[in-house]
């Protein structure tokens, strides 16, 4: 069979193949006009502005968190995925989520911006948080479309929203040199989004309805979900929760700007195990056959390989890119990219497990999981700051998820998705990258490491 034919047809396969490859390109473009945009940025604002936003959106992020229901993957692999009160209770559950939402925002903004001793946080935060009152509207049919692994129209959509919003970006920053671009042009971005997926995808048209049965369902397999997300929050953003509090604030936007960098592969991964992955493993579950874990054991060595290419492309030559494209203001970024991207190794080689559980509708195992990554992220963010400032903070950041190992094997034991032989190829093959990431950039991280203590 030629590689053209596995792409074609209405397969799984087929299906999973188009996808992949949908995301993987989009991302790639979705990449390329973030880095332009970055470039344009960084060169039209301060240092500190990236460190306000990050602030900001460190905040969005947990309100959002915080209060995720698990709306997407109920509707992924619950066998109603389709049904137009489901999603239509789903819908309505999301919309009260998103209001609920941008109240608490106002409420909080005083109490960040004391937090922080930023004053400018009292206004940013109302008006950046009408993004998650405006998401909240975001149509089914972009979760119709992902069930059914029909990605090509929301990338298409997703890359016109993304152009559109960093135009917007850049022409404010040009008139306003304020960090009020940042903010504005994400409140633009989240209503195009929003009109744009309304208007271009098929499905239902959503309206308000709530059909007991579909709330019943939706908040069981919700609740824990939504703790899940909650220690997801710690996970992804308890390094800017805490570098950003113990570190001067200029240092703290650098610090943005070389995870920026290094956190390509993550996000990519993100994206991919999110959308592809459990509806491939509802349709294919492990534990069935010797047959459906083989075709996941080459899928998860396809993924891991991509991720982990990508990542030593950055461990490898993150301070030459940030030496070329970044003033002097921005140097010390290229050490941090090259750590944090090392320090990333060992989440990629075990992001392919956590979505089985999800696609066997078992929550409460993947909250679990979930928790003793948050916990261990945290003590070892906390430990690694008190012995080694910003330096210690980033090893404290690559040990955490080595350290919670053990529990992604119980996970993937009891889902019968442990692969010991795929983890092993790439612990050996990570742990050569990151040697010659560290040979080749020796002196910048001892030089970086020097000033951060």
């Amino acid at each position: 069979m030629s590689v053209l034919a596995k792409f074609q047809g209405s397969s799984l396969g087929a299906r999973a193949l188009r996808s992949s490859a949908l995301i993987v390109g989009g991302f790639g473009v979705s990449q390329l006009i973030r880095l332009g945009s970055n470039l344009i940025l960084t060169r039209l604002l301060f240092p500190e502005a990236f460190g306000l936003m990050a602030l900001v959106m460190v905040f969005l992020m947990g309100l959002g968190q915080f209060s995720d229901v698990g709306v997407a993957p109920s509707v992924l692999q619950s066998k109603r995925g389709d049904d137009p009160d489901f999603l239509n209770t789903a819908w309505s559950i999301q919309v009260v989520r998103g209001i609920v939402l941008w109240l608490v925002a106002c409420i909080f903004a005083w109490p960040m911006a004391w937090v922080y001793g930023q004053e400018d946080l009292l206004q940013m935060l109302p008006v950046s948080a009408l993004t998650l009152l405006i998401t909240g509207f975001r149509p089914t049919k972009m979760l119709t479309a992902n069930r059914h692994l029909n990605m090509g129209r929301i990338t298409v959509l997703d890359t016109a929203v993304q152009l559109a919003s960093t135009s917007v970006a850049i022409g404010l920053a040009v008139l306003m040199q304020s960090v009020w671009a940042l903010v504005i042009s994400g409140v633009v971005g989240a209503l195009l989004e929003v009109v744009c997926y309304r208007r271009f995808l098929p499905g239902i048209k959503n309206h308000f309805r709530w059909e007991k049965a579909a709330a019943h369902e939706l908040i069981g397999f919700g609740k824990w979900v939504f703790l899940a997300t909650v220690c997801g929050f710690f996970i992804s953003q308890s390094d800017k929760i805490l570098i950003g509090k113990f570190v001067p604030l200029d240092m703290f936007g650098v610090y943005n700007i070389g995870f920026f960098w290094a956190s390509f592969p993550l996000m990519l991964g993100g994206m991919v195990t999110q959308k592809i992955l459990i509806p491939i493993y509802r349709e294919t579950p492990p534990t069935h056959s010797r047959e459906n874990f083989l075709k996941l054991r080459k899928m998860r060595v396809a993924v891991s390989l991509m991720l982990m290419g990508f990542v030593g492309f950055f461990a490898l030559l993150g301070v030459q890119i940030v030496h070329l494209l970044y003033d002097d203001r921005y140097l010390d970024a290229g050490a941090i990219a090259v750590i944090l991207a090392i320090a990333q190794m060992p989440m990629l080689i075990v992001m392919t497990y956590d979505q089985a559980a999800l696609a066997a509708g078992d929550s409460r195992r993947f909250f679990i999981l979930t928790a003793a990554r948050a916990v261990l992220m945290v003590v070892c963010l906390l430990v690694g700051l008190e012995l080694g400032g910003l330096l210690g903070a980033l090893l404290g950041y690559g040990t955490a998820p080595i350290l919670a190992y053990p529990v992604v094997v119980w996970l993937a034991r009891r889902m019968g998705a442990w692969d010991p032989v795929h983890d092993l190829g790439f612990v050996v093959f990570g742990l050569c990258l990151a040697g010659a990431a560290l040979w080749l950039n020796w002196d910048v991280i001892v030089d970086f490491a020097g000033k951060s203590l």
